[in-house]
């Protein structure tokens, strides 16, 4: 049976949350069968083999890690705020906050 891409690497470990899989998708950090992932929303059998790349970094873009260096520098603490993320990239900036 064929199931949401994002939801089957949750259930596989490979990702934590679905938000955390859409965002890796978004990325082009996900491939099935060695081909790049296109939607999360797409359809995959339990079969495929799915690979999630750079694992290692802790955002799924650097723009989260140049933040959260400038958070630490300027020592702001972003809990308890409200923050907006209008911009058209990956999210590395709400994964981040």
């Amino acid at each position: 049976m064929k199931q949401r891409l994002d939801r089957l690497l949750v259930e596989q470990n490979l990702a934590p949350s679905r938000e955390r899989a859409q965002a890796f998708i978004m990325a082009g950090k996900v491939r099935v069968d060695g081909q790049p992932a296109g939607k999360s929303g797409r359809l995959i059998s339990g079969e495929s083999h799915l690979e999630v790349l750079d694992m290692d970094q802790p955002y799924v873009s650097r723009g989260g890690v140049k933040l959260q260096s400038a958070l630490e520098y300027f020592n702001i603490d972003p809990r308890g705020f409200d923050a907006m993320d209008i911009g058209s990239s990956t999210g590395g900036f709400t994964d981040c906050l």
